[in-house]
Formats: C-alpha cells, structure tokens, sequence
C-alpha cells in the first residue's frame, strides 16, 4: 500500500488536543521546508519542518484545515478537522476479519489517512442474537474465523487513531440454533411462514419487549466486556409491516423507533447508528437520539439524482446528524480501477456536495464492493490516491459542505426571473442543470455560514447518470463564467476548488459589469466548488 508523505497522528482533535503530523521517510532523512496551515484559502500559519519524526501544530480553532508540507519542489497535503463535538461529523469506515495475525497499526493508519472518525465492525460476533457466546476463538454465524483478541486490539489501535468503534449488531435477526427460544415473537409472511434471510436468519418484532431487553443486555455486555464505543444496528428492508404470531399487527418502522429509544436509555452515551435499508424507514428513525442518519441505497435509487434527493430528505428530517450513505460500488468488481474511479468521484462528489458523505474504504485499504462486507476489493494504490485527496478536500472545506444549517437555493437564485446568480460556459456553450442530467453541468447554489457556494458536477460526455457503472472521463467544457449580483459598495471574492486540480481554494478575477459581478472561472474537471464571498 502506498503509503502518504504527510500523515495525521488522529482522524479529527479535540480543542485542546495537540495537533502532531507524521513526515514519511519516504522523503529522505534530513528534511527541510516549510509547514502551513490553511483555512478556506486562507494561510492562517506557517514554521519550518523539523528533524523530527513527528511535527506539532499550535492549537487551532474548531474547523476543518488545509496542512500543506513543501519539501523542495514537492508540495505534500493532508488535512485536519478540530472539534469539540466529535460526533457533530462521521466519516465512516470498516474492518471486516479478525485473524490472530491481523495488522491492526495498518487499519488505523488508513483512518487517520482518510480522517475515518468511525469504523464498523463488521460480522465480529459469535452469533446475532448471542454475540459474545462463542468464547475467545470461534468462528461466526457464516464460518469466518473470529479472534476476540484480536477485535479489542482493533478498537484500542482505532481508539489511539481518534476513531470510534461501532460493533455490528442486527436490530431483529435471530440464526435456526436459538430460533427456538425466539419464534413466539416472528414476524410473519401473509402465508405464515416467518420473515427470514434465506434460511440463514429469521426476524422477529425487534419491539418486542423480551427481545429489546436482550438485545439491549447483550450490547451493554458488548461494550463492557470489549470496550466498543458504538454500534451499528443493522436491518434488512423488510417487512414493513406483518403479523406476530397472535395475529396482531406490527408496523415495523414503530417497532425500530421504539427499539432505537430503548436502547438510548439503556446506551446514555455510546454511538449509536441504524441503517434505513433503501431510506427505509428514513422519516421516522431520522429525529430519533441516534448519532447519524445512515442509509444503505439500492434500486431504484440508482443514478446520482436518487442519492441526491434521498440526502437532502435526510437532512430536513434529522435533528442535525451527520448523513452517511452506503453506497457501495460493486463497479470495482467489474470495470477497470480508472473507471471505477470516476464512478466513485461522481458518487463522492454528489454526497460531499449535498452535506452527505459516504461509507466505503475500510481494512487497511479496501473498498466495499458487497453488502457482505467480507467479499470487499484491495483498492489499487491510484485508488487509495484518489480517495486521500477527496477525504482530505471534505474535511479542509467542511465550513463549505457540512454544516446542519446550510440550505439549498438553487432555484431561488438562477434563471432569468431571479437573475442573482448564473453559471455559463461561454466558449464551448455547455449546457447547465438544475437536476443531474447526463451531458450537462449539474450547478447548485447554496447559502452556508461562509457566504454562497456554487457546486458545479461536470456530466458533459457521461450517457447516463448511475452511480455504480463505469464512468467515462469528462469533456472539457472550457472556462467558465459565475455572474451574479453584488452587494453595493463591496467587491465581491470568488475562490475556486478541485479535489483534483487544485486542492485548496484559489481566488480568481471578478470584474463589475452594471448591476453584476462576473468572476472567470478555471474549466471545471469532475467537481468544482465555487466559493462567493459577497
């Protein structure tokens, strides 16, 4: 794996925390250059590099930063988030194997490279409805071997690398063994035959109340014995609503949301994350005292559109969580890594650009590729590249992308009856969007706490619009033109980023025009965020 020159001791700091960067030797023995810090385009410090394996940082202020390292001619980026609510954000990874020989530095490495705040642990209990019954050497429900070792060694290396560890729990999955102690309280199919996965597992109302004071007992355990910090509670989609045994009624939404209380009281303080199976059932679970809005997408919510709408419902329906979506990009499996790439990057750039992000790099540098997370794909190092540079963009401009409070204006803004705001291709004539339409600009304007930020998708050259197929690279559209209206009295600032031509914002020229402003913009490749500081 290929491994940074640049690398944070911690996927995010508290305020108070010292803020140390790792230079690889990669470079070579005796290093000399500068370090800086830079905040939404801004250089906000600067110091030389050390001898020192390790660089410290003075404290910063909450927010996302910029650290750049330049070594010569060689500029080396990372990024560092600081916060005093460390669940107010969730980068999200995985672990999914448990071997005794396991590389748990080499985990906790890829976290602090792409600023993994939570890892999911996937699949490490003995059974769902007896998690921690197999002892310490077992192998799990499906035959994957287990080390309980080796799982406490994980969460400790993740813990020391400033992430939480969520163990993997179904919220209402009981296997054949102990099915027997648990069918009183199935969830049954119209012809009476209990709600399963295949014949491996079977559902019961997760509600109910002997079943919730178990799961809730056996999490407790779990946190207890192995020192989780989280956990993420799994469901399948389905049903959405049956009959228990005695004929009664259950409205399954109800049951998880009174599941997910239950557990609150039971948990005060340990994350917790509930997956809404195709936003299943979003609208209800999304206010309730967990700590993120989660969702697993499948069809139809298929093209770049779907993932769109279905965040910005999450986001009106929370009560301010971060929103993860599992999108996972099976295209690994099936096209070349530079396709796949661009899949990703349209994916990322959609989530990131909706106050979203996305839960698929995890191990040690893999990605997810299935929803069993134990069938995932070695990332190629061009892959590992790329995600670093996306993850290290979302983190250094979240004031831009992230906040609770920030809204969508679009089209409250563009078009000829508002006339505040345009975006324009002048010499190529490229089409603009509103909505992703292939062979178009995708813009989006919204207010956040920093001013207007236009976000500019380039799908000129793509025939179609999915999320997990190969992707075309773009057509360049040439440069372009934001022009917009202006405060009197004011010049505007319109800084311009690129996860991957230009890392941190830039300022371009802005020149009055009447009662407009016009700012000349650099072409825009995947995705473009334009900042305008009015």
């Amino acid at each position: 794996m290929h491994q940074p020159t640049l690398l944070p001791t911690r996927a995010q700091y508290a305020p108070d925390e010292e803020i140390s960067l790792e230079i690889d030797s990669a470079v070579g023995d005796v290093l000399s250059g500068t370090l800086s810090v830079w905040r939404l385009g801004r250089r906000i410090h600067e110091q030389p590099i050390t001898a020192d394996a390790l660089q410290h940082l003075p404290g910063l202020p909450e927010g996302g930063y910029g650290v750049e390292a330049r070594i010569g001619e060689a500029v080396h980026r990372t990024a560092v988030e600081v916060t005093a609510d460390a669940r107010s954000r969730l980068r999200y990874g995985f672990v999914a194997s448990y071997r005794p020989d396991k590389d748990v530095d080499a985990v906790a490495r890829l976290a602090r490279r792409l600023h993994l705040n939570g890892v999911q642990f996937y699949d490490w209990a003995y059974r769902h409805a007896d998690l921690l019954g197999g002892g310490e050497h077992y192998d799990d429900a499906l035959g994957q071997p287990i080390e309980l070792e080796t799982v406490t060694r994980l969460i400790r290396a993740l813990k020391g690398a400033g992430s939480v560890a969520h163990g993997y729990a179904a919220v209402y999955a009981v296997g054949p063994a102990e099915w027997d102690r648990w069918a009183d309280l199935a969830l049954l199919r119209p012809s009476g035959e209990p709600y399963a996965l295949g014949d491996f597992l079977f559902l019961v109302d997760p509600a109910a109340p002997r079943w919730a004071e178990h799961f809730g007992r056996e999490l407790v355990e779990a946190s207890r014995q192995l020192g989780f910090d989280g956990f993420h509670l799994d469901q399948y989609g389905y049903p959405k609503f049956a009959a228990e045994p005695g004929g009664h009624p259950v409205d399954v939404a109800e049951s998880f949301v009174t599941l997910l209380a239950g557990l609150r009281a039971a948990l005060p303080d340990t994350s917790l994350i509930f997956n809404n199976v195709n936003d299943f059932p979003t609208w209800r679970t999304a206010s309730t005292e967990q700590d993120a809005v989660y969702i697993e997408p499948w069809k139809p919510n298929s093209d770049l559109g779907s993932l769109a709408q279905i965040v910005s419902r999450a986001r009106l329906a929370s009560a301010g969580q971060p929103v993860v979506i599992a999108a996972y990009q099976h295209v690994y499996d099936s096209a070349a890594a530079h396709e796949a790439d661009r899949a990703t990057s349209f994916t990322m750039a959609t989530l990131f650009s909706h106050g979203a992000t996305q839960l698929l790099a995890g191990e040690s540098g893999h990605v997810l590729v299935d929803p069993y997370y134990v069938r995932n794909h070695r990332a190629e190092e061009s892959t590992l590249d790329l995600l670093a540079r996306w993850y290290d963009f979302v983190v250094e401009h979240d004031a831009l992308l992230m906040p609770p409070s920030i809204a969508e204006v679009t089209r409250s803004y563009v078009g000829d009856y508002n006339d505040d705001l345009e975006l324009s291709y002048p010499g190529t004539g490229a089409a603009v969007s509103e909505t992703a339409v292939a062979g178009t600009v995708w813009r989006r304007v919204t207010t956040t706490p920093e001013g207007l930020v236009v976000h500019a998708i380039n799908l000129v050259g793509q025939e179609d619009t999915l999320w997990d197929a190969p992707r075309r690279s773009p057509e360049d559209v040439g440069d372009g033109e934001l022009r917009f209206r202006p405060i009197r009295g004011r010049m505007p600032r319109v800084s311009v980023a690129d996860p991957d031509r230009q890392a941190r914002l830039v300022e371009v020229p802005v020149r009055l025009d009447g009662d407009h402003a016009v700012a000349s913009l650099p072409a825009p490749h995947i995705w473009q965020v334009i900042h305008v500081a009015l």
